[in-house]
């Protein structure tokens, strides 16, 4: 493992029943929020009033920013930015799964920054301080509720970008898997589906020896085939949406990578599928990561695919390391199609002419490091074999 320093000074509220924290949570540290969320989900199953009822019992003002999109838009960002300066409000309330939660975390620190907050995904700068973020999860999928990372898309430029800083992580998240029991069943696969690709992107790795975040890697691997399909059959299964919810903290808060290396590859790579396409980003990382892996596999790298085969999907250990790798392959493509998720980017009406372009904005010098160093050339050959 390489040298480390890993902190997360988010407090978690997990379980039913935690929203009752959150009013006294953020009296702490904001006398007046801007509440943040999407197309309205939240007040058809209450959890909007509930967060309300908790800013009027501890005296917390409000202000509000509704409909932020599936994949967040810099305009929706810069417009809580100007929300947030005109009005005096010294913190941010996210209601919603990690597009809510991103958007927010772009206004908590744009509040607080001069210039345009599209500098932070274009890599102008990187956010030194901003205002407290607090969330209320309803998605299990992104992990943004207990990491320092967003991802905003500029659909002017066709760009989708992520930027960090450890300002960015939220003060306080609430944790209730009942509230991800609404979900509508092509939302949690699609959750089940973008928790196991950051789970794979940490677990390939060049560096192979910290045994400890591998083998908690392949707990959260196994912790998804076994609790998706329950919470897709059965909706209000507390066990399933908790571990579920709790597999999506744990596999991108940070800790799976520390001592190695991570290139987020299939990340860079999807992420150009929904700037030009706005594919929802579970659906495009289960498209990508099966033909990324299928693509990857040589001599150098069975040996892991053959024990992830192993530990997650049961295959017996003796097997031919190739064989075992071609079959953990094989399983994991069906797995995603079993939860419905589409296999071919032809099924969203996708084709191959942006592919280069796509390719070339992807490709960042990260993917000289990563698992199995990818060219331009690479990235294009694996959006073809996804058509």
């Amino acid at each position: 493992m390489k040298n480390f320093t890993y902190a997360i000074p988010t407090v978690i509220h997990f379980g039913k029943g935690q929203i009752e924290k959150l009013g006294a949570e953020i009296a702490q540290r904001s006398r007046k929020v801007l509440v943040v969320y999407g197309g309205g989900s939240v007040k058809r199953n209450g959890i909007y009033d509930a967060a309300l009822a908790q800013l009027k019992a501890h005296g917390v003002e409000w202000a509000e920013l509704s409909g932020v999109e599936p994949n967040p838009r810099i305009a929706t960002v810069r417009e809580g930015v100007r929300l947030c300066r005109e009005q005096g409000l010294d913190g941010v309330l996210a209601l919603g799964g990690g597009s809510v939660i991103d958007c927010s975390k772009g206004v908590a620190a744009g509040a607080l920054y001069d210039g345009d907050p599209w500098d932070f995904p274009a890599g102008k700068a990187v956010p030194e301080k901003a205002l407290p973020l607090f969330t209320v999860l309803t998605m299990a999928a992104t992990g943004s509720e207990m990491d320092s990372i967003a991802v905003i898309s500029n659909p002017e430029t066709n760009e989708k970008e992520a930027f960090a800083g450890s300002c960015c992580y939220p003060a306080v998240s609430i944790l209730d898997p009942t509230y991800t029991y609404s979900l509508p069943a092509a939302q949690t696969a699609a959750g089940t589906a973008d928790i196991m690709s950051h789970t794979f992107e940490n677990y390939f790795s060049p560096i192979e020896t910290n045994y400890l975040a591998d083998s908690l890697a392949e707990a959260i691997l196994r912790s998804c085939v076994k609790y998706g399909p329950k919470a897709m059959e059965t909706p209000d299964d507390y066990e399933a949406r908790a571990n579920l919810m709790w597999n999506a903290s744990w596999a991108i808060n940070g800790f799976l990578d520390m001592g190695k290396p991570v290139a987020w590859s299939v990340h860079r790579m999807e992420h150009e599928l929904s700037a030009f396409y706005d594919v929802t980003h579970g659906v495009g990382l289960a498209i990508l990561t099966p033909n990324w892996m299928r693509y990857v596999l040589s001599d150098k790298t069975e040996a892991r695919f053959a024990r992830y085969g192993a530990a997650v999907w049961g295959l017996d250990p003796a097997l031919p390391a190739r064989e075992a790798a071609e079959a953990a392959i094989r399983k994991t493509r069906e797995f995603f199609s079993s939860l419905g998720l589409p296999a071919t980017l032809a099924e969203l009406g996708i084709g191959p002419e942006h592919f280069e372009e796509m390719a070339r904005k992807a490709r960042n010098s990260g993917f000289d490091k990563t698992f199995v160093p990818l060219s331009v050339e690479d990235i294009v050959s694996i959006y073809r074999m996804s058509l």
